[in-house]
């Protein structure tokens, strides 16, 4: 009996580390500033300016299934379409910090 809850147990810890959401970590007001710096100028106010429907408002983002860290990440790393990549531009650390805040924004309404 012992050995069967200790391999319920087990199970249960793997089972939540693996689809735990790590902490946040990222620092918004960087991300802010980055934002403003390189994204801002088609994304002012969450809007976008060449995609009007593809906004960073909460609706879009979870319509277009950008509403997390990793797609924010993704996109603003690789680039998609008329947005370039700033994976060679920006560090791993702002490409964070700039997703953190985009979500934060989102939630707040802009």
């Amino acid at each position: 009996m012992k050995k069967i809850l200790s391999i319920i147990l087990l199970a249960v810890a793997v089972f939540g580390l693996a689809f735990s959401r790590p902490a946040l970590a990222a620092d918004t007001a960087k991300g802010a500033t980055i934002f403003s710096a390189n994204c801002n100028a088609c994304h002012i106010g969450g809007n976008n300016i060449v995609m009007a429907q593809k906004t960073l408002k909460k609706d879009a983002l979870e319509k277009y299934g950008m509403d997390s860290m990793d797609a924010i990440v993704y996109q603003v790393t690789n680039g998609k379409g008329a947005m370039p990549a700033f994976g060679g531009r920006l560090s791993d650390s702002d490409i964070e910090n700039v997703a953190a805040y985009v979500l934060e924004q989102a939630e707040t309404g802009w």
